[in-house]
């Protein structure tokens, strides 16, 4: 039996357990840092699977590193298991775990004879955390010629279109005060969030089309007879490239000082969490997998044959940072939910849909068979073994 027919075999008698584990994380919701639960069922799962696994990685408690094989040429796959505030699941990050516990533990008893090491990393928060970034940072990256995950969309994509992104806490402090009987003795730090809205949205008008931002009022006072004394706030600020977001950035912080001088107020900038960037997507193989994925049934869309800009569907992830280090891909895995898209309870619900359910099979077989090709290809290992990441 080949590699890839092996890979199907070991895959479909885990399915079960996959869905399973899919299943569980997606009923267990849990945000960025706090995913306790989470990491330790794809540890778990990924320890079972014959994987040497390494928890707390990084420094980080939902952090870990599984390994199998010795091979020269390492290949890591990252999993996600975070949630969002709220909705919980609404990006999938369940799939995207499971199939990253199927690919592994089907290339774990092919790895020697590949000449590989696979390692899965588990990931916490890339929802607003930026955890890649921080294990990147700390070494735990360390050694991989390239990286791979798959990612839930409403749509077939070899690649998810990708915007740098910066994230930024937002804090007023005025002076509280009674809002009929002494209103002259406050100094309202709501109001100050109020101006700095308003000059945003009207410098939305200078805008480049891959310019964002958005952002949400966290705390705006206590009460209406209370003049606000502190109100807070997230913004994301988002561009093409971190070039361009040093650029575009400036501009949207000066929205928030205008805020503090118009008022009164003192004002704290503090970043969320490192900036993301842009997304450099491996070319050789993003193309391996579209054959990969093709051959199990997946069809691609063609944004631009349909008239779309992708540039305006885009998100931002903390792979892209790994893209920057090391060949990586980060394709979408469709999973039928339209109109239902991302960031939707909608979307949390089709993600443990029948549909939902295939991805997580056919997302795992298609990276796991990927990842032969790049062993098995002379020009494609070459090529990926010329450069290790070092931080």
């Amino acid at each position: 039996m080949d590699a890839k027919a092996r890979v199907a075999e070991l895959i479909g008698s885990a399915r079960g357990g996959l869905i399973d584990l899919s299943h569980r994380i997606h009923a267990h919701p849990e945000i960025a840092f706090e995913e306790e639960r989470s990491a330790a069922w794809v540890a778990g799962s990924l320890s079972d699977g014959g994987f040497e696994v390494q928890t707390g990685a990084g420094d980080l408690p939902t952090a870990f590193v599984a390994t199998a094989g010795t091979g020269p040429l390492t290949i890591a796959i990252c999993a996600e298991y975070d949630a969002l505030p709220e909705i919980g699941h609404a990006c999938g990050h369940n799939v995207i775990a499971a199939a990253a516990v199927g690919a592994g533990i089907a290339l774990a008893p092919l790895a020697d004879d590949l000449g590989i090491t696979v390692r899965v990393v588990g990931t916490p928060a890339e929802e607003g955390g930026g955890g890649k970034i921080l294990l990147l940072e700390r070494g735990v990256f360390d050694g991989a010629h390239a990286a791979m995950m798959v990612h839930p969309a409403p749509y077939e994509r070899h690649e998810m279109p990708c915007l740098a992104v910066s994230s930024w806490n937002v804090a007023y402090s005025g002076r509280t005060a009674h809002a009929s009987a002494f209103p002259e003795m406050g100094v309202n730090a709501a109001d100050a969030l109020t101006v700095a809205q308003v000059a945003i949205g009207l410098m939305r008008q200078h805008m480049r089309t891959t310019d964002r931002v958005h952002g949400i009022v966290i705390d705006g006072g206590e009460a209406p007879n209370i003049i606000p004394g502190y109100a807070t706030g997230r913004w994301y600020v988002r561009s093409s490239t971190l070039a361009a977001l040093e650029e575009w950035e400036p501009k949207v912080l000066r929205c928030f000082e205008a805020g503090a001088l118009a008022t009164g107020s003192t004002l704290e900038l503090t970043p969320h969490c490192p900036p993301y960037s842009e997304f450099r997507t491996d070319a050789g193989m993003a193309a391996a997998y579209v054959r990969n994925a093709e051959a199990l049934g997946r069809t691609f869309l063609d944004l631009e044959a349909l008239g779309a800009d992708p540039s305006r569907l885009a998100g931002s992830t903390d792979m892209a940072n790994v893209s920057l280090a090391m060949p990586a891909i980060h394709p979408m895995l469709g999973i039928d939910s339209f109109p239902a898209v991302n960031h939707q309870p909608e979307f949390a619900a089709a993600c443990v849909s029948d549909a939902a359910d295939r991805a997580v099979a056919d997302g795992a077989t298609a990276m796991a068979w990927t990842v032969i090709d790049l062993a098995t290809d002379e020009a494609e290992r070459s090529r990926l073994l010329a450069s290790a990441y070092h931080h």
